[in-house]
């Protein structure tokens, strides 16, 4: 009988946290943007700026100015004109990544309407190489990210957000390294 109460009290006590984390109103946002993909470093001998597509989930507790996202990006970036005029039969690379990343919202006045944030975190990259007569080859591998933002509300349940992350991918023989630059809209769920 003492498990049988010592059980109910824990219950009870895992449901009253429960209530009012859920009552402090967590935040949980979807969202989808796109933009450009510059690469950085000698990724750019190699490639030139492209473009991107994203879609964001994120989640933010309401007492802690710390969260988490996770996303989904696509990145396509065309040869490098002086590669091209050399004669590579690179074509462009498609960049398709997944990261997990952790937030830190600046702290703003409640009434503020734009958040700053930095985030960083790592995931999985896959990079394709499509060449001119066709044919394409792909690696994927570990990468990390690290990178600032801001959302601006534009309603109670929407928000406009520019992001900018440094990528790097960690691949024999030498990284690759770029940096999309993201526009788009977060929704609460």
């Amino acid at each position: 009988m003492k498990g049988l109460l010592k059980s109910l009290a824990a219950f009870g006590f895992i449901a009253t946290l429960g209530a009012t984390t859920a009552h402090a109103q967590n935040l949980l946002t979807i969202g989808a943007g796109g933009g450009i993909t510059i690469p950085s470093g000698s990724t750019s001998d190699a490639l030139k700026t492209g473009w991107n597509a994203e879609g964001v989930f994120q989640y933010k507790p309401a007492t802690s100015p710390v969260g988490l996202q996770i996303d989904g990006m696509y990145s396509q970036l065309k040869v490098s004109t002086a590669l091209a005029n050399a004669g590579s039969l690179l074509d462009k690379t498609d960049i398709l990544d997944a990261t997990g990343n952790v937030v830190f919202w600046f702290p703003v006045a409640k009434e503020t309407k734009v958040h700053p944030y930095v985030l960083g975190g790592g995931g999985i990259y896959n990079l394709k190489s499509k060449l001119t007569d066709g044919t394409s080859s792909s690696v994927t591998k570990f990468g990390i990210n690290g990178g600032a933002g801001f959302d601006f509300d534009i309603q109670s349940q929407a928000a406009f957000f520019v992001e900018g992350r440094f990528h790097n991918v960690f691949i024999s023989g030498g990284n690759v390294h770029f940096i999309p630059i993201t526009a788009g809209f977060r929704f609460k769920a």
